[in-house]
């Protein structure tokens, strides 16, 4: 075994209560007295809020409140925060209007919270609901990025004129536009990166609980971050910490939704500290389609200058980026500070010009969506990359194979200030193409069109920045039991913390694993802590296990010296125990901590540096011409994440990227009517992948380890949806590139593909 027992494919222990029914999920617990609670949402993407009349509402039976922004301006109730603000490239701060958390005087998207109804059972709080009456003004709406932008498009907020919160530019367009000018070619593609909504498998949920003597309030919720979350409820309410708890129990998926602070956390502690009783609220999915944050949708115009022998020189990249109604906490970072760094890939570039301008719209607010940023950065510069390699007569292996950073350059920094430490990229995409036999492609080719199939091939290579951010602290308790508690502040949504936390301490320590717990996710049991997102649980919070772990073993030497009667530079650690050096005599780690009561140690972790996974996908589909239907026939992915904790983990975080990202290129896509009526409002026309829409995937790693992390770890958890959008829409377009089709939008559904064919038919019979 490995240190810290990397390598070994255990499976999660978790498991266990997930799949026999026993998780504890925030709609599982429920409190002695407690009442229920319903938001009433508005139906309309943009209009006035002429009056609220909640009289019938308040008398209706079992009702305890009905609440509106007025009541909670009389107490002092801030807003929902905006915690990543920008400056224009002219200098100007960003533009954001303010978000109340129920809608005051004005509704700007379908979804939007108005009122909040506080009954003894849910259905007398629903049935009061529909007794709330507000009077609406409706007014024009504008719902796409780009014509919220253009002269005369319906203006949303005085705060915002023109509805652009931002137009932000990072790069060299100086040495850009002189590459271009000199370059032997250009080639350029529009793009449209699709707006999805995450649609974890639990919808979110809310219980707050008001302890009167203590003036205390605790929060129950789904979160991936817990600290934070208090931190800015705090700030709204206004609370001081230490009268502020935030539990996260079992949470069933986040993908960077769950990140953030909605109206409802704030609703249920106000309601609960106002009625001195629990208030509870669950989410339905319908809801969670209107009110959650949603995801990616960008408008891209990418343009690569290139040299005679198809070596890329520069690239500049405009992207216009729908906010939605409001600048959601992290929603200006995404696109602009965690993408564009990424969108030279692991090609070597030498310059690069990026212009983001982000739009309000009548939507939902858009936030970090797994990948958050790295996902339209890999499908811009791999598109781009097949686009080049078909106009300039390359096969799209050999155009990509002129342009990789080779390892020997490492670390590298690229035109978008990132330093890669590691990587071996060209390693990666010849292991995917002899897994995927792309030599034996033109075969299945000729089998399947003799079927009545156009069958297409395509790849991606990927690189994201991950691994990051702030400082992570852990703290392994070994109890005078024997048994081992790891406190740390990450939080997992179904990622199987709980298996590689103790699969680490249980390695370092010598211990069983099934003697091992791990807490996270309860700010009273967990001094601080940063959460997860950005893939950074197991390269910061591992490290910082890990090293709690070197900490506790460090402070038990010295009794372990007295009890063996020896110096402590006589003393080994291996296995659980000290051993004095040449001799059989020996204690164990847990005898110590049976003697001294127990045995604590605590470690932080700051990352010097984000660390870089990369991989190859590829992918193979098959039409049929006379529907448009593509089939994700073959599917292969070699990634470098580089030293692998468990084989079994990694594997389940790629397989469900990778079926986000198919589902993205093939199936997904919230879709506004002009109104501002969301028409993929439930999962009857919203197209989540099925076990039916994909194939076995045949999964390989090349361990390259990080340079800049202790554990030699790079993350994994949002990989597969940062490699396989590229990978699905570049086998799409190649199945169609006989009828003179270079681009397919996402999602390639069958209607679209349908029509793209016909319209290429027709063209040509014309």
């Amino acid at each position: 075994m490995g240190r810290f027992g990397a390598g070994q494919p255990m499976r999660r222990v978790e498991d266990q209560r997930f799949l026999t029914g026993t998780g504890r999920y925030t709609s599982d617990i429920d409190l002695p007295d407690q009442a229920a609670a319903t938001v009433v949402r508005s139906p309309f993407g943009n209009a006035r809020i002429l009056g609220i009349d909640t009289e019938a509402a308040r008398l209706a039976p079992g009702v305890l409140g009905v609440f509106t922004a007025a009541d909670l301006d009389a107490d002092g109730v801030g807003d929902i925060p905006v915690a990543a603000r920008l400056t224009s490239r002219d200098g100007s701060p960003m533009r954001t209007p303010r978000r109340p958390v129920l809608a005051d005087g004005r509704v700007a998207h379908v979804g939007e919270a108005v009122a909040f109804v506080v009954a003894e059972t849910i259905a007398a709080a629903r049935d009061a609901a529909d007794l709330v009456m507000v009077d609406y003004d409706p007014l024009p709406a504008v719902t796409d990025g780009t014509a919220a932008l253009e002269p005369g498009a319906p203006p949303i907020w005085d705060e915002v004129p023109g509805n652009q919160a931002f137009d932000w530019e990072t790069g060299d367009a100086g040495a850009v536009a002189a590459a271009f000018a000199t370059a032997a070619r250009t080639v350029a593609v529009d793009l449209v990166n699709n707006r999805v909504i995450p649609t974890a498998m639990e919808p979110r949920s809310a219980l707050a609980d008001y302890d009167d003597k203590a003036d205390r309030l605790t929060l129950y919720t789904g979160t991936q971050n817990a600290h934070s979350l208090r931190d800015w409820l705090c700030d709204l309410l206004p609370l001081p910490p230490e009268r502020l708890r935030v539990v996260a129990p079992d949470v069933g998926g986040g993908f960077g939704m769950r990140i953030f602070l909605y109206p409802e956390h704030v609703l249920v502690l106000w309601a609960a500290r106002r009625l001195r009783r629990p208030v509870k609220w669950v989410g339905d999915r319908s809801e969670a389609f209107l009110a959650d944050t949603h995801g990616r949708d960008h408008r891209t115009h990418a343009e690569m200058a290139v040299d005679a022998e198809g070596r890329f020189l520069a690239l500049r990249v405009a992207t216009v980026a729908n906010l939605g109604a409001y600048v959601s906490q992290m929603g200006a970072f995404i696109p602009t500070l965690a993408g564009s760094g990424m969108l030279t890939g692991v090609y070597r570039i030498p310059a690069l010009s990026v212009r983001v301008r982000g739009a309000i719209t009548n939507t939902a607010p858009v936030d970090a969506y797994r990948g958050a940023g790295r996902p339209e950065a890999a499908y811009a510069i791999e598109r781009l990359a097949d686009v080049a390699a078909r106009e300039l007569g390359l096969a799209p292996d050999e155009l990509r194979r002129r342009n990789f950073i080779p390892p020997e350059a490492m670390p590298y920094r690229t035109a978008g200030g990132k330093t890669y430490d590691s990587g071996e990229f060209e390693r990666n995409m010849r292991d995917a193409m002899a897994r995927a036999d792309w030599a034996g492609f033109p075969a299945r080719r000729a089998e399947a069109a003799a079927r009545g199939r156009w069958r297409g091939i395509g790849m991606s290579t990927y690189i994201e920045a991950c691994g990051g951010g702030p400082d992570e602290g852990a703290t392994i308790r070994l109890e005078a039991d024997g048994t081992a508690v790891v406190l740390i502040g990450t939080q997992s949504t179904g990622q199987g913390h709980e298996t590689a936390y103790a699969q680490m301490a249980a390695d370092a320590l010598g211990l069983p694993i099934d003697r091992v717990r791990v807490v996270q996710g309860d700010t009273d049991r967990v001094s601080d802590g940063h959460g997860t997102g950005g893939s950074r649980s197991l390269p910061v919070g591992g490290a910082a296990t890990a090293a709690a772990a070197d900490a506790l073993i460090a402070s038990a030497r010295p009794h372990a010296a007295r009890a063996l009667g020896v110096p402590e530079a006589a003393l080994d650690f291996a296995a659980g125990a000290f051993r004095v050096r040449d001799s059989n005599r020996f204690v164990a780690l847990e005898e110590l901590a049976r003697q001294a009561g127990g045995l604590s140690a605590a470690a932080r972790f700051r990352p010097p540096a984000a660390t870089y996974p990369n991989g190859c996908h590829v992918c193979e589909v098959e039409i049929d011409p006379e529907t448009g239907a593509v089939s994700v026939v073959r599917y292969t992915v070699v990634d470098d994440v580089g030293v692998v904790l468990n084989p079994l983990l990694l594997a389940g975080q790629v397989h469900g990227g990778t079926a986000q990202g198919i589902g993205q290129a093939l199936l997904e896509g919230a879709v506004y009517d002009e109104t501002g009526q969301l028409l993929t409002g439930s999962l009857i026309d919203y197209a989540l992948p099925r076990a039916d829409d994909l194939p076995s995937f045949d999964f390989a790693t090349n361990e390259v380890p990080c340079r800049t992390n202790p554990l030699g770890v790079k993350g994994a958890g949002e990989a597969g949806s940062i490699g396989a959008p590229p990978a699905v829409i570049n086998a799409v377009v190649d199945a169609l590139a006989h009828l003179g089709i270079r681009h397919v939008d996402m999602p390639a559904t069958p209607q679209r593909v349908w029509h793209i064919i016909r319209s290429a038919q027709d063209k040509a019979a014309a």
